[in-house]
């Protein structure tokens, strides 16, 4: 596991202290459990915000293949596709419909 960076630890124990702060002014709770659960919201809060904070350097693409820097595959080139009219085979001139021909 990759160690975390200053970036991420000062974002992490800015949000512990500001979002438990104002969960404890705004529930006004004065009992033992009420903190304990707060503090525990917040820490769990500074370590959502760390770990989501990018890490410099650490590319989100993943790269296939043997590591190697080589040159992308070139691309294939187009072909054009016979429209259904062109894949029907050819009646010839004066033939009835139904009748079988061989194509000339």
């Amino acid at each position: 596991m990759p160690r975390p960076t200053a970036t991420q630890l000062v974002y992490g124990s800015a949000t512990v202290f500001l979002s438990t702060l104002a969960m404890l002014l705004l529930s006004q709770t004065q009992t033992g459990i009420g903190v304990a659960v707060i503090a525990l919201a917040g820490l769990g809060l500074g370590l959502l915000v760390a770990m989501t904070v990018p890490m410099p350097g650490m590319s989100r693409v993943v790269r296939r293949g043997g590591g190697s820097a080589a040159a992308p595959a070139r691309p294939v080139p187009l072909r054009a596709v016979p429209t259904p009219a062109e894949q029907l085979p050819r009646r010839r001139a004066g033939a009835r419909v139904g009748e079988h021909t061989a194509d000339i």
